[in-house]
């Protein structure tokens, strides 16, 4: 066959693969916004090893990794996985393609959706405890390359899913890593339980609506902090119990903060604190669902409710993290850590979406060729619900 296939096309023949593909390569001479970084390229077709997969990509989600992977911050890709070239994406749905010798829980021609864990699969860590505290566990499309922005992206055999039937395969690429970021962080980390409230930041994104679903699944209160009058409007739609525009509070910590300026951040923060409880009926938060960071995190710990959790994921804003510690030890609240989820918790969580329980939120869909569009509007937090590119189905639907 031909050495490359056109966009939105496959292979005439099931497994058939030509010898290049197109793809989204960032290098490492080139980290900057996504405009920059990433360029259209020309690269070699990997070959699957004894226990991966080659899946032809259909659709792709955009995550905040992405952006972090084209710009080199925090850590470069490169760092990570040492090669020379890096194709960044850790959602996908898409036809498997091509398997390992060893593989045989999935077949070519089977749909399927990507979650992004990688591990070794041998070490007692993998086999008993917990593949996130394998040694060699990786964030696949950030700390390993081959991600889906790409004709074909290569994975472990373990990575794979089943694609919801009813689902589109842009609304199939869309939810993975948000979802089973949030389940783990709520349902293992947390152990939600029904009549909590839990107060989640960023809702409007793709994170907090999978946090405000899982919320209501589970019979919780959640209350959504956003930044616009439509963000409200779709976590509302979402099951959020109530709405907190976080534009009326000036709860952000600044750079060289002035003691004025700590002062009239404290009185923000207790002015936010007594608007969670007029919207609880004078309660406080029992969980505190985080992943903004520096400029919330000192908040999220003084409205946390006594016992309360604070469980955090990531850290868009910064990650150097300063707040009061009296209200930590004093109230003798928890903060968690929280890093993606298993490959069971993933399991458990997509069958949510199978069952139809859980609903992907696409905001917009793009075609291959934007790409880095798409991420430079998640580093400006233009975006509301996910942002996904379609690869696979940009001229065959």
């Amino acid at each position: 066959m031909s050495s490359i296939i056109d966009i939105g096309k496959q292979p005439p023949q099931l497994g058939q693969l030509p010898d290049k593909m197109y793809a989204w390569v960032i290098r490492p001479d080139r980290h900057g916004v996504p405009s920059k970084a990433m360029q259209l390229e020309e690269i070699d077709v990997p070959k699957p090893g004894p226990n991966e997969v080659l899946v032809l990509v259909k659709a792709a989600g955009v995550n905040y990794n992405g952006v972090w992977a084209a710009l080199g911050k925090p850590v470069s890709p490169f760092k990570y996985h040492g090669q020379a070239h890096h194709i960044a994406g850790s959602d996908a749905s898409g036809i498997v393609w091509k398997v390992g010798s060893n593989v045989t829980r999935w077949k070519p021609g089977d749909e399927v959706i990507i979650h992004c864990n990688q591990s070794c699969g041998e070490c007692p860590q993998c086999n008993g405890h917990d593949p996130l505290a394998c040694e060699s566990q990786r964030i696949w499309g950030y700390e390993t390359t081959w991600g889906s922005f790409a004709q074909f992206c290569k994975v472990q055999a373990q990575q794979l899913l089943p694609k919801p039937k009813h689902l589109t395969w842009e609304e199939a690429a869309s939810y993975g890593l948000v979802l089973f970021t949030a389940y783990r962080m709520l349902v293992t980390r947390c152990q939600i339980q029904a009549g909590q409230v839990v107060l989640v930041w960023g809702a409007a994104g793709g994170l907090g609506t999978m946090a405000i679903q899982l919320c209501k699944l589970y019979g919780a209160d959640a209350i959504a902090v956003v930044s616009s009058e439509s963000k409200a409007k779709l976590a509302l739609e979402m099951g959020a119990k109530a709405v907190i525009d976080r534009r009326e509070f000036d709860i952000a910590v600044k750079d060289n903060e002035t003691e004025a300026e700590l002062q009239k951040r404290i009185g923000e923060m207790k002015r936010f604190g007594k608007r969670i409880r007029e919207l609880t009926g004078g309660r406080d938060p029992d969980i505190v669902f985080e992943h903004v960071g520096s400029q919330t995190f000192p908040t999220s710990v003084f409205v946390c409710a006594t016992f309360g959790k604070i469980v955090i994921c990531g850290a868009t804003t910064g990650y150097n993290l300063t707040f009061d510690v009296r209200y930590l030890w004093m109230r003798q609240k928890t903060i968690l850590g929280s890093h993606f989820a298993n490959a069971y918790e993933a399991h458990i969580a997509n069958q949510l979406v199978i069952d139809k329980k859980i609903k992907p939120v696409v905001e917009k869909v793009f075609p291959f060729e934007q790409t880095p569009y798409a991420h430079e509007l998640m580093l400006e937090n233009k975006h509301v619900g996910k942002l996904v590119i379609q690869v696979g189905t940009a001229r065959e639907e």
